[in-house]
C-alpha cells in the first residue's frame, strides 16, 4: 500500500491540536536546527569539524511541539521515499498546527492577518475565511500555508537570506530532501490534528507509521551508505560549508506534488511512487489560495525586477502566487553558478 493512502485518511469530524500554543507569537521559521546534506561536510576556517546530522528509526523520540532534543531528529534514508530530513518533516507539522490554531481563534473576524517577521523581506499573512469552511478545509488551508512558508524559506536563502548576518543559506537552499520532508511533514501535521488523540502523541505514531511504509533503513550506518553512494552526484566531499559548491543536485520542481529522490546503487533518479502533493482545493472544490494571501515586502536581495521585468519596477509586494517564476529564475541562475 502505498504511504499516500495513509496521509489522506480524515481520522476524525474534529481536529485537535497542540495545547497551551502561544497564538501571539508564531514559532520561528527554523524551530529545529536541521541538517546539512552530506557525511563528514567541513567547514570552511573550522578544521575540527564535520557534519554528519543523521539519524535512525531506532534513535528519534517522541514528538513535541516545537521540538526538545529527546526527538534526536536528524536525516533518514527510506528506500520509497528518499532521503528524509527529520526536522524540517516536524517543523512543518508543528507550524500546520499552529496556523489552524490560530484560524480557528481568528475565524469568527472572516478577515484577519498574521506578521510572521523579515525573511527575505517583511512576512504577513492575510486571510479571508468564510463561515462556510470546514473544519477540514481549515486544516487543509493550515497546511497549504505552511508548506508555502516553507518554499519561501528555500526561496529567499537561494538569493542569500540568512539567519545568521554574513552567513549564507545558499548551500541548503532547494536540498533534495528538504520540499519531499516539508510537504510530507505537511500531511503528517493534517492526518494528526484530524486525529482522534492528542497531537504530539498521533505526530509520534504517525512518524513511525510513515517511516515504516516507506521502507525506511534501519541504522545510521545504512543511511550514511546511502548518502556515500551518491558523494560527488549530489553533494561535495571537497565543498566546506557554506559554500554553495557543496550541493551539487537540488529539487526545484516543489509544486504541486513532490516527487521522492531515490538512490540506487549506480545513479540517482527521480522516482513517481509515493509522491506527495499540496492541499489545493477545499471540500467545495475552491482553490484554497482564494483564502488568504502570503504577502511579502521583498528587500534588496530578492531580484523582483530580474524576474519579473523592468515593467513592475514599482512592484513592492509579492505573494506564493509569484513564487514559481521566483523558483524558476533561481534555478536558472543555480545552473550557471554550477556551470561556471
Amino acid at each position: 500500500m502505498r504511504i499516500l493512502t495513509l496521509l489522506f485518511i480524515s481520522c476524525s469530524l474534529f481536529a485537535k491540536a497542540p495545547k497551551d500554543v502561544n497564538l501571539k507569537n508564531p514559532p520561528p521559521r527554523i524551530i529545529r536546527t536541521c541538517c546539512s546534506f552530506g557525511v563528514d561536510v567541513k567547514v570552511a576556517g573550522m578544521p575540527f569539524i564535520k557534519y554528519t546530522e543523521v539519524t535512525s528509526p531506532e534513535l528519534i523520540g517522541e514528538h513535541k511541539y516545537l521540538g526538545n532534543k529527546a526527538e534526536n531528529n536528524g536525516i533518514i534514508y527510506t528506500q520509497k521515499g528518499g532521503f528524509i530530513d527529520m526536522g524540517h518533516l516536524r517543523d512543518i507539522a508543528d507550524f500546520t498546527a499552529f496556523v489552524y490554531l490560530y484560524i480557528q481563534k481568528e475565524r469568527h473576524n472572516v478577515v484577519f492577518s498574521l506578521k510572521l517577521g523579515n525573511e527575505g523581506g517583511m512576512k504577513t499573512l492575510n486571510f479571508n475565511v468564510p463561515e462556510n469552511l470546514t473544519d477540514e478545509d481549515l486544516v487543509h488551508l493550515a497546511g497549504k500555508i505552511a508548506y508555502d512558508l516553507s518554499v519561501w524559506h528555500e526561496i529567499s536563502t537561494s538569493y542569500g537570506a540568512s539567519f545568521i548576518p554574513l552567513v549564507p543559506e545558499r548551500y541548503s537552499s532547494f536540498s533534495v530532501e528538504d520540499a519531499y520532508s516539508n510537504l510530507l511533514g505537511v500531511h503528517l501535521g493534517m492526518q494528526s490534528i484530524l486525529a482522534d488523540g492528542e497531537y504530539e502523541a498521533e505526530m509520534t505514531k504517525n512518524v513511525k507509521a510513515t517511516l515504516d511504509g516507506l521502507d525506511a533503513v534501519k541504522n545510521r550506518e545504512s543511511t550514511i551508505a546511502a548518502m556515500n553512494a551518491v558523494k560527488d552526484i549530489w553533494w561535495s566531499g571537497k565543498a566546506k560549508l557554506p559554500s554553495r559548491k557543496v550541493l551539487i543536485k537540488r529539487q526545484f520542481d516543489v509544486y504541486d506534488c513532490v516527487f521522492p529522490m531515490l538512490v540506487d546503487a549506480e545513479s540517482a533518479q527521480n522516482s513517481d511512487q509515493n509522491k506527495v502533493c499540496v492541499p489545493l482545493l477545499s471540500s467545495g472544490n475552491l482553490p484554497l489560495n482564494n483564502y488568504y494571501s502570503l504577502s511579502i515586502k521583498a528587500n534588496f536581495k530578492i531580484p523582483v525586477e530580474k524576474v519579473f521585468g523592468t515593467h513592475v519596477k514599482e512592484k513592492k509586494t509579492i505573494t506564493q502566487l509569484d513564487f514559481p517564476s521566483l523558483i524558476k529564475y533561481a534555478e536558472v541562475e543555480t545552473f550557471k553558478t554550477t556551470a561556471d
